[in-house]
C-alpha cells in the first residue's frame, strides 16, 4: 500500500479488529496487534482479518506509522517503505510477543 490508509473513527476498534480503507477505498479488516514506538514515531502492528488469496502470505503483519490528522477523531496510517525500520519495528514486536506467538522466517 503506497498511499495513506485513514481509520473511519465510526468504525473503531471492536475486539481489536480496526477497519482501514486501503488505496482503492475499499473496507480491509486488520486486528490490531500492538502499537511500537521507535525513535519517537508510532507504529502499528496489524493481522488481516481475511485470509490472502497467496497461501504464502497468509499470517503476515502489516506495520503502518501512525501520523497525527488535523482531526482529534482520525487518525491515519501510513506505509512504511524503509526496510530497515520495518525490520526494527518487527524485531522489537517479536521479542515483545515471542511467547504468545511461533513466528517463522520467511525467506
Amino acid at each position: 500500500m503506497s498511499e495513506d490508509v485513514n481509520n473511519n473513527p465510526e468504525q473503531e476498534e471492536l475486539n481489536n479488529i480496526v477497519v482501514l480503507n486501503d488505496e482503492n477505498g475499499e473496507e480491509v479488516e486488520f486486528e490490531f496487534l500492538d502499537l511500537i514506538e521507535l525513535d519517537g514515531e508510532e507504529y502499528v502492528v496489524l493481522l488481516p482479518v481475511e485470509e490472502e488469496e497467496n497461501p504464502e502470505e497468509a499470517g503476515e503483519v502489516v506495520i503502518l506509522k501512525l501520523e497525527d490528522t488535523e482531526s482529534e477523531d482520525e487518525e491515519s496510517y501510513v506505509s512504511v517503505e524503509d526496510e530497515e525500520v520495518l525490520n526494527k519495528v518487527f524485531e522489537m514486536f517479536k521479542e515483545k510477543f515471542k511467547d504468545e506467538f511461533n513466528f517463522v522466517d520467511g525467506e
